[in-house]
């Protein structure tokens, strides 16, 4: 979580794109850890944060 946390704020790659650079292969199945982890979407957590 942690270096898809740096990605999203230090990076102009899509979402998507994290998703993948991070190793996920189904963006759903990313989008739920990070909702569970950081309790915010990985978009809201970009907007919020950078």
């Amino acid at each position: 979580m942690e270096e898809s946390r740096n990605l999203l704020l230090t990076t102009n790659l899509s979402v998507t794109e994290v998703v993948y650079e991070v190793g996920f292969k189904f963006p759903q199945s990313f989008h739920k850890l990070f909702q569970k982890k950081v309790n915010i979407s990985p978009l809201s957590f970009r907007n919020q944060f950078k």
